[in-house]
């Protein structure tokens, strides 16, 4: 979930999270880093040798990623596969910690 412009998982919430909503939480983190570094979606596609209408389907979480598009995708950012999937897997955590 985005709030105030900022990537976040939904650790704090105390949910489990369905392959739709993961899709989801991945896409707003990838807009998020994306808005962050100041590209357009054309210019993180161009990056990433990826299409831009796919940008933005992995954006709004309409599509599963594969982990072959999201290594593009995370190093177009400036990021390691780790660290994009990081941002999506902390939601597993009690929500205490």
């Amino acid at each position: 979930m985005i709030q105030g412009g900022e990537a976040v998982n939904l650790t704090n919430y105390g949910m489990d999270m369905s392959d739709a909503q993961l899709a989801v939480l991945l896409g707003r983190n990838i807009r998020t880093e994306r808005y962050r570094l100041g590209l357009s979606q054309e210019q993180l596609a161009e990056v990433s040798g990826l299409h831009r209408t796919y940008i933005g389907v992995i954006e709004r979480g309409e599509k599963n990623i594969t982990i072959c598009n999201c290594k593009k995708i995370a190093h177009a950012l400036n990021l390691t596969l780790w660290e994009l999937i990081r941002m999506c897997e902390d939601f597993r955590k009690p929500a205490s910690a």
